[in-house]
Formats: structure tokens, C-alpha cells, sequence
């Protein structure tokens, strides 16, 4: 009987094996376990404003990357750009979205100071046309996997003036021009 079970407990190692080495591989290539390997937002326009655009989040490194090109702005603008806490853009001004995300309660900041919400970012600028192309990174944030750092079911916002890094909690970036849920498909 023994004979028998020593082919079968091979097979399992094996099987063991190769699907620890699977997840390594996703791990090292940026994919990620829970295979959320894309999400999107549909910015809608907000307050009153025309902003509106397209975005494609990826797991990237150490964060979630964000691409895409944001519409309806004034030509050479600045504006705040962040991921905030709720998944509701119902409100007419988007204040349903909540505060930013923040699941390590730091105080606002930029992202590449050692204190910052996980949903701050830099200012985008738009161009002539008033389009701002986006190429953002949230160090620390994770793109499915239910966590704390998980920011799918959250909102992206751009504001309607340009974050100044410092003041609390929210760097006084103005009104929310768009908001958009970030989903998987």
C-alpha cells in the first residue's frame, strides 16, 4: 500500500512546487497573486465643470500605476490629483467620494515625502489643448486583494486647483472637477 501512496505524495510535491513557483513568478513580474492585473476609471464631470477622461490602472513595482488622458481642463492648468476613500461620485460636487485614501492615517503630503496619503500624487498640468496625460504611480497602494492598501471600489478626483503639498488634510486643492470609481472588470 505504501508503493502506491509514494507515487501520488510525488506528484503532489511536484504539483506544490509549481504553483509556488508560479506566484513567485507573477510576484517578480508585477502581476499580481489575486490575478487583478487591470483596472479602469471613467472620469465623469463634476461641480459643474466639462472634465471628463479615461484611465487604466496596473499593478506596477511596489504601487498601482495610472495612465490615461484627462479632458475639458483649461489650457496650462494645474490641478490636485488624488484616490479617495469612497467608491461614490453621486454627489453633484463628488463630495460623496469622501476624503482621500488614507488607510495609514498620515498627514497629507507629496507622494514622494515619507509622510503622505497613500492617494496623494503630484499636480497634473494640462496642455495647450487642455488635456493632461496621465503617468502616475501611488507607491504603497494595491490593485485587488481586499487589503487595506486595496484601492479598487475607491475614486480617483482631480481638483480644480492645484495641491500645495502642505496644508491639512488636503492641500487645498479646491472643488472636484471629476471623480470616477476605480472597477475591475
Amino acid at each position: 500500500m505504501q508503493l502506491r501512496m509514494l507515487p501520488l505524495a510525488a506528484s503532489l510535491a511536484v504539483l506544490a512546487g509549481c504553483a509556488s513557483q508560479s506566484a513567485a513568478n507573477a510576484s517578480s513580474t508585477g502581476m499580481p497573486a489575486n490575478g487583478v492585473e487591470m483596472a479602469s476609471v471613467a472620469l465623469a464631470p463634476a461641480s459643474g465643470s466639462q472634465v471628463s477622461g479615461k484611465l487604466m490602472l496596473m499593478p506596477m513595482g511596489d504601487g498601482v500605476h495610472v495612465t490615461g488622458d484627462i479632458g475639458g481642463l483649461a489650457p496650462n492648468s494645474t490641478h490636485g490629483f488624488h484616490i479617495h476613500e469612497k467608491g461614490d461620485c453621486s454627489a453633484v460636487d463628488a463630495s460623496s467620494a469622501g476624503g482621500h485614501f488614507n488607510p495609514t492615517t498620515q498627514p497629507h503630503g507629496r507622494y514622494t515625502a515619507p509622510q503622505h496619503h497613500m492617494g496623494d500624487n503630484d499636480n497634473l498640468v494640462a496642455d495647450a489643448s487642455g488635456v493632461a496625460h496621465v503617468n502616475a504611480h501611488f507607491p504603497g497602494a494595491a490593485l485587488g486583494g481586499g487589503g487595506a492598501d486595496d484601492v479598487i471600489g475607491k475614486a480617483i478626483v482631480v481638483h480644480a486647483d492645484a495641491d500645495d503639498y502642505t496644508t491639512q488634510p488636503s492641500g487645498n486643492a479646491g472643488a472636484r472637477i471629476a471623480c470616477g470609481v476605480i472597477t475591475a472588470p
